[in-house]
């Protein structure tokens, strides 16, 4: 390991880069686990967000916060983020699609992320932050969000859900 990539800094954004691609991960091995007519269902009408909704919504701010976040706010002028929670006729291959789009994005911005860039200041709805403090505010973000998927897949799988961590005794 070199000099420059053992530093505090070095050794921060690569737990954040490892964490964002944890939360994929989940998400992809929930949403794995139900058949694409379930993707829609929510828990508390009206308002409860479906599995559908929460893809959506995540890719949505991923692709925002993350395309050339040092060029211009985070808050795209074409993002619909109101647009995010309502039901759309999007199946699942195009969620999945724009899902891997928008992480690509994001990853592809966070993975050229160096030590140094994490005091830079970028802009999200007006409010200038520091990189970190960026970092740490999607990764927030986005693991709220996969939580309540990984919980809502679980729900609608029942019984036939695979545990996505260590099963409990007796389990897997």
């Amino acid at each position: 390991m070199s000099p420059s990539t053992s530093t505090p800094d070095a050794l921060l954004l690569r737990e954040i880069q490892a964490g964002f691609r944890r939360q994929k991960t989940q998400v992809e091995r929930a949403l794995a686990q139900l058949p694409a007519e379930r993707w829609s269902r929510r828990l508390d009408e009206p308002d409860g967000n479906s599995l559908s909704v929460l893809v959506r919504h995540l890719t949505g701010n991923l692709r925002s916060r993350w395309r050339e976040p040092f060029d211009s706010d985070g808050e795209r002028p074409d993002r619909d983020r109101d647009g995010e929670f309502e039901d759309a006729a999007a199946g699942p291959d195009a969620l999945l699609a724009a899902w891997e789009a928008a992480w690509a994005v994001a990853l592809g911005t966070i993975d050229a992320l160096r030590p140094e860039d994490l005091d830079r200041v970028i802009t999200i709805r007006g409010q200038p932050l520091s990189v970190a403090a960026a970092l740490v505010r999607s990764l927030d973000h986005t693991g709220h969000h996969a939580g309540q998927i990984v919980m809502l897949a679980k729900h609608l799988c029942g019984p036939a859900w695979a545990t996505l961590s260590i099963p409990r005794r007796g389990e897997g």
